[in-house]
């Protein structure tokens, strides 16, 4: 087993010419995938990993400076496709890891068919002329509650990301996976990603991309799938899911799997 295949867990399940790349955001792990996966097999190879920093990664792999910006993840993501020898893939990236695979096309768009972008945002923070959802004063007393105490934390965040009660199995499971992390990793994850400001390279994505959103995401508003539709380098389509919450394929697995499907199977109509 080489050290990237160690590193993230690498697992490779399905049979088909096409090879789909599963990217999970933050605080979850490959697990996030679940519902989705056993709809995939039959057509597809499919590729699941962890990033580095997840609960489920060895915490001596999470370098603080690499992965002190995106750039640090994207490159993980190209190295993922050549240990496999991987030539194109379709990639699947949620939350932080859609602006990842923004990024890792960027670099190697032959490497990539098309970016389907599940509530991804290239900026967190509000600013003129710009809705991202949060003020900086929102992310200090976010990073604060993290620092005093990350499990109290996790509780009181996990319900409000997923949308759902503290019963409900999807938070139960967003639960277990962010209270798995590293809380000095954690918080050096969440600082970079919330703070991060890609609105910039944008243009310079030249891969067909796929921007889904649920109508309710206490951390990407709507409007930013617009923003990013209006701004990407590549022609992109986007569709608004009734599914609520920042981790839908999780917690609404009904509602989204046949979306995904869907801009799996199908390229934007020219």
């Amino acid at each position: 087993m080489g050290i990237v295949e160690e590193a993230h867990n690498l697992k490779v399940v399905g049979s088909g010419e096409q090879v789909i790349l599963l990217a999970h955001g933050f605080g979850s792990d490959q697990s996030l995938w679940k519902h989705l996966v056993a709809h995939l097999v039959d057509e597809y190879r499919v590729v699941l990993f962890d990033n580095i920093g997840a609960g489920t990664t060895n915490p001596e792999y999470f370098d603080f400076e690499r992965y002190s910006t995106l750039e640090g993840y994207a490159y993980d993501v190209l190295a993922i496709l050549e240990e496999l020898q991987i030539q194109s893939c379709i990639y699947v990236g949620h939350s932080v890891s859609a602006m990842i695979g923004a990024i890792a096309s960027i670099t190697r768009p032959d490497l990539f068919s098309k970016l389907i972008l599940i509530n991804g945002s290239p900026r967190y923070l509000n600013d003129v002329d710009y809705y991202g959802g949060f003020e900086q004063e929102d992310l200090d007393q976010l990073f604060e509650a993290m620092k005093s105490n990350y499990k109290a934390w996790c509780s009181g965040f996990a319900p409000l990301a997923v949308g759902g009660d503290m019963d409900s199995v999807a938070v139960q499971e967003f639960s277990r996976t962010l209270f798995n992390m590293r809380p000095d990793i954690a918080l050096s994850v969440a600082q970079t990603i919330f703070q991060v400001d890609l609105r910039q390279i944008l243009c310079h994505v030249t891969v067909p991309c796929h921007i889904l959103q649920s109508i309710k995401d206490l951390a990407v508003p709507v409007v930013v799938s617009e923003y990013l539709h209006q701004n990407l380098g590549s022609e992109s389509i986007v569709e608004v899911m009734t599914s609520e919450g920042h981790l839908p394929q999780l917690s609404s697995p009904d509602i989204v799997v046949p979306v995904l499907l869907r801009h799996i199977r199908y390229n934007i109509a020219t």
